[in-house]
């Protein structure tokens, strides 16, 4: 099929998960189908919308791989793509209905609005404008307009019509034109309300797929009233569910970071991210949830997204996030972790060769255990620390073992003597400690690594010594081996 879909986010704010599920589906469905994705910004909230949330939605797309083949920073035949510089032809569009007899001018102020509404709900009835100036004459006009009163204009939506949407998620779905009533179209202020402009802006750019959220269902009808007054076809519409926080609410910042920016900045990787927001309300034909960017564009369809909300769960993205850390190579985790370092205080602004090398070797030891890169600063503070101390009760109980000064003391011997401390050469060495002192398993290991790091449990004890380096090693050993006798 032909497809030429859009995301056309507000810039008022960074890109939220939400928004950047939407982007990402109608990517999906253009690259699947060999199609056209576009980017436009609706910035008609003149108040709200900034250049700076532009930029940010942008760069969280772009981090997150999705590209653009025309629209915003890109270009294209049917610019422009922001819609405060598109302002002459809604004007020009809304002209046009009004000559046609399909929009009025109204001049009801908000107080007259909102008695109306009132007097509608007390009846039972659903609020609406009941069209009371639909039918103004000329002299009424010049009355309120002298009286200071500035007019919007108002589509006049037709009476006792079903309105019908064949949604690619939702179905078949009817609308009562009677429940609508007039909305408008363009302000006061001649700045085109939502429901009009993305009309304009759809048809002019050619879009064949609407892919947006459920919430968006509800102004489906009074856009597809538009495009039959105007004469212009309407695309295809699929409607995706809301995400939801675990508690089944509305996705909100008490459910945790709601941002894409938020999510790059505590150090999730893009794959990963990308991995799971496919997830948040489409399936793919099997089993498998690990997915490449690749993949997923390869089986995507409209027809395997899910009518249900889709949860966000923390603990799924951080499992996911977690599995491709552990897939990723050392030297890009190590670019990734420095900036953590640096603000934690741990490494200087300038990292020297031989200072990254040696960065290479902690980020590995801590690539196990990590879900996201901002976890890295408590798992590497031992390796930053001159002294260290064991971290609570089990780490002080194993210390005091009657073993532990023969532990320590062999294992300083052993390491004294080495020519070198590689991940490899330390590995001989730790079994002859048990060897030459007769022990086995924890009662050696244990009690070494809590002497290292503070902690009875985490990384290999090869990898804790090669990080440490052998005078590091040795002093730690030694302070243990000096406290027990």
């Amino acid at each position: 099929m032909s497809v030429r879909v859009r995301f056309a986010p507000s810039p008022t704010g960074p890109l939220h998960i939400g928004g950047a599920r939407s982007a990402l589906f109608n990517w999906l469905l253009a690259r699947r189908y060999g199609g056209q994705f576009l980017v436009r910004i609706e910035d008609t909230d003149l108040e709200r919308s900034s250049r700076e949330s532009e930029e940010n939605i942008l760069n969280a797309l772009r981090w997150l791989g999705i590209d653009w083949d025309e629209g915003i920073a890109v270009g294209g035949p049917n610019g422009p793509y922001r819609q405060t510089e598109r302002l002459e032809k809604y004007r020009q569009v809304a002209r046009q209905l009004l000559e046609q007899g399909h929009a009025y001018h109204c001049y009801c102020t908000e107080e007259e609005l909102a008695a109306e509404r009132e007097a509608l709900m007390a009846k039972g009835e659903l609020p609406r404008y009941t069209g009371r100036c639909r039918n103004l004459c000329a002299e009424d006009k010049a009355r309120l307009e002298a009286a200071g009163r500035k007019p919007v204009l108002r589509f006049k939506v037709p009476a006792d019509r079903i309105i019908t949407i064949d949604d690619h998620v939702r179905g078949h779905v009817e609308f009562e034109s009677n429940g609508i009533g007039d909305f408008i179209i363009m302000k006061s202020d001649n700045i085109p309300t939502y429901n009009f402009a993305v009309v304009v802006d759809d048809h002019d750019m050619n879009i064949t797929h609407v892919v947006r959220a459920e919430e968006h269902l509800s102004n489906t009808p009074r856009q597809i009233l538009l495009y039959d007054a105007l004469g212009w076809q309407k695309p295809e519409f699929a409607h995706i569910s809301l995400i939801l926080g675990k508690d089944r609410a509305k996705m909100s910042k008490r459910h945790g970071a709601t941002s894409i920016e938020q999510y790059q900045k505590l150090g999730y990787l893009p794959e990963a991210l990308v991995n799971f927001l496919a997830l948040l309300g489409w399936s793919p034909g099997g089993e498998e949830e690990i997915l490449t960017l690749e993949e997923i564009k390869r089986q995507f369809s409209l027809d395997r997204v899910a009518k249900n909300p889709a949860v966000f769960d923390i603990d799924k993205l951080n499992w996911l996030n977690g599995h491709y850390i552990r897939q990723c190579s050392i030297e890009r985790l190590t670019k990734l972790a420095i900036p953590y370092l640096q603000e934690a205080g741990y490494l200087e602004q300038e990292v020297s060769p031989e200072k990254f090398a040696w960065l290479e070797k902690l980020v590995a030891l801590t690539q196990p255990y990590l879900s996201y890169m901002a976890e890295i600063t408590s798992h590497v503070e031992p390796f930053f620390r001159e002294q260290v101390a064991p971290v609570d009760e089990e780490a002080r109980q194993i210390l005091a073992g009657e073993q532990v000064p023969l532990v320590m003391n062999t294992a300083i011997e052993l390491i004294s003597a080495a020519e070198e401390l590689t991940e490899e050469s330390i590995k001989p060495l730790l079994k002859a400690v048990g060897k030459q002192t007769g022990l086995k398993g924890k009662f050696v290991f244990m009690p070494l690594r809590v002497a290292l790091i503070g902690k009875p449990h985490g990384p290999e004890l090869h990898q804790i010594i090669a990080v440490l380096g052998k005078e590091r090693t040795i002093a730690r050993l030694k302070a243990v081996a000096n406290a027990n006798e």
